[in-house]
């Protein structure tokens, strides 16, 4: 007698590459090495590991290019001057990543000399309450600010900045240039300010970050987190902020203003346009908080603005749920506003709805945006009509290529801040880098039967997604699905044998969940607690000629990430034609 076994996958889920680009663990010390401590001595040391250095501008103001400041764990209090020119740039990292804290009574850290200086590892704030304005500052004053040699080429990366009690986490002001801020996590700014101010500034890109606020005695009056504009009209040579990209981030619980965004492009009611030839596409923007903001972005007085790939899910209270378009003051009129396949998901059929008030889809008064394109987005109110108002300038129905469905993506009760607690986030993570894959797994991730999935106007997408997956048919949405998990059973007489292949990266907390149906083997379902390195597993004392459904899953932090099912019949007969259907 001939047994066919039929191996068929029911299910793949989440995740594919971790970035690639940037922002994983620090890398090697390049050139020399020396050191920074709290026992050094700028006087008498010499930067080597038995003669430290006391502090960060005496090393910067001592070492040649291409090398390595260590600074070893502890407090630091005191201004930090990243200054002097670097043509091949010199690394000032934490030894032990956000263990050397950096701390003083006004700005902490201030760049206004700086070429070529990477900021890597550090956890960053005021020393408490009376602190003078801004924990960083990044200005241009060599010569003339925004000239032809500006302060430039600085990367302020894997850092946790934090807890400002007095204006912005980190302003890029008067003419810098060339400025990346990569994979940090941003909390708890003060007052109707910002975590970033983007103002007066060419070429900076934000990516790879988290911003949240958890401010125990917030008063909802903090402002966007991210602001680009121009406040200083023709101080400096550039008559607003340029090439501006805000990519791959993730944004959540909202604490400020009814009048603020996560992203606000100018603010000032200038004469001109406060920023051009902005980019901001994969982000993830999380309403799970009940705080009611303006809307997830507003544009003031911008030009060529694009929004593309972003995923806006969750209640989040707001004046509009998609757009605020603009003008204050003397701004001219928003022009060339462009919106390419982003996801607005409000599961809770309250989208736009501020608590009190009707639901609303955008804010955009005819007259102040003379041009915009809305084109192949999805939408989705809970079941709910998207909202519709023939007063506003723009409406879902402008998208002549919309999709309104479920994207079906994860509820967001569970979430936990990434507050660090000195010894690792309070979600369990150890980098910021696994509290970002964590946020993107638990509440951005698409599944394979999602509307967005292989829905975007490929010719309108970015080449990778959030977290820096590829892009060949691309997803609407931060996030592209791509099966990262192939899960294959062999059957043998009374076992089946399981192998698996993964294509991402997990993190080292994660552990593997065996769980099937049918009579019991030697092992009975579930089968937990599989170490995370484990890519094979038998299971023993099956019951032949019985088809099982097996299930394997990948679990972090006790809750499920990615799946994959096969079918599998054990037999005592070899005799058979095996067939894997797969896709």
């Amino acid at each position: 007698m001939r047994h066919v076994i039929i191996l068929t996958t029911f299910l793949f889920l989440l995740l594919g590459h971790a970035l690639t680009t940037a922002v994983a663990g620090p890398s090697q010390p390049q050139g020399g090495v020396y050191y920074v401590a709290t026992d050094g001595d700028d006087n008498t040391g010499d930067g080597s590991m038995g003669s430290p250095w006391a502090t960060i501008t005496h090393a910067l103001d001592s070492v040649p290019d291409s090398s390595t400041i260590l600074v070893r764990p502890g407090e630091y209090n005191g201004r930090v001057n990243l200054r002097g020119t670097f043509a091949n740039g010199v690394t000032v990292r934490s030894e032990v990543p956000y263990q050397a804290r950096l701390r003083h009574n006004s700005t902490v850290i201030i760049c206004f000399y700086g070429q070529g200086i990477t900021l890597e590892g550090f956890d960053v704030a005021h020393d408490g309450p009376g602190a003078g304005a801004l924990v960083i500052q990044i200005q241009d004053l060599i010569g003339e600010p925004g000239g032809s040699d500006i302060v430039s080429r600085i990367v302020i990366r894997n850092n946790i900045l934090h807890d400002s009690t007095n204006n912005d986490i980190l302003k890029i002001n008067n003419g810098a240039g060339q400025i990346t801020v990569e994979g940090n996590v941003f909390y708890n700014q003060s007052g109707s300010d910002e975590h970033i101010d983007i103002n007066s500034v060419r070429d900076v890109v934000v990516q790879d970050n988290i911003f949240f606020n958890d401010q125990n005695n917030n008063n909802n009056d903090t402002s966007s987190y991210i602001v680009i504009k121009d406040s200083n009209g023709s101080d400096d040579t550039n008559l607003g902020s340029h090439n501006i990209t805000v990519r791959r981030n993730v944004f959540l619980n909202w604490q400020g203003s009814t009048g603020s965004n996560f992203v606000l492009v100018g603010e000032d009611g200038n004469p001109y346009f406060e920023a051009q030839n902005v980019l901001v596409e994969n982000n993830l923007m999380l309403g799970n908080s009940s705080n009611v903001m303006r809307a997830p972005l507003g544009v003031k007085g911008g030009k060529d603005v694009t929004f593309r790939h972003n995923t806006i899910v969750g209640d989040l209270p707001a004046l509009a749920y998609a757009m605020r378009l603009n003008t204050e003051g003397s701004n001219p009129a928003n022009e060339n506003i462009r919106f390419y396949n982003n996801i607005w998901s409000d599961p809770t059929g309250t989208m736009g709805s501020n608590g009190g008030g009707s639901n609303d889809f955008s804010d955009t008064p005819p007259g102040e945006t003379v041009s915009f394109t809305l084109h192949n987005n999805l939408y989705w109110n809970g079941g709910q009509p998207i909202p519709e108002d023939g007063s506003e300038l723009v409406n879902y129905t402008d998208d002549v290529a919309r999709i309104v469905g479920n994207p079906l993506l994860p509820g967001q009760g569970s979430i936990i801040l990434p507050r660090w607690t000195g010894a690792q986030f309070a979600d369990g993570s150890a980098t910021i880098r696994e509290a970002f894959e964590r946020l993107v797994m638990l509440y951005g991730m698409l599944p394979t039967n999602s509307p967005a999935v292989d829905a975007a106007d490929a010719g309108n997408a970015p080449t990778e997604d959030i977290l820096g997956h590829g892009r060949s048919q691309p997803d609407i949405g931060a996030f592209e699905f791509i099966p990262a998990l192939r899960l294959t059973g062999i059957p043998g007489n009374q076992t089946i044998y399981l192998t698996w292949q993964v294509d991402t990266t997990l993190p080292p907390t994660a552990t593997w969940q065996i769980t099937y149906n049918g009579p019991s083997g030697n092992d009975p379902s579930p089968i937990t607690g599989i170490p995370e390195a484990t890519r094979a597993y038998t299971l023993t004392g099956m019951t032949n000629f019985t088809v099982y459904d097996i299930t394997l899953t990948a679990m972090v932090a006790g809750s499920p990430m990615f799946t994959d099912t096969v079918s599998v019949m054990p037999t005592d007969r070899f005799v058979y034609l095996p067939a894997v259907l797969r896709p």
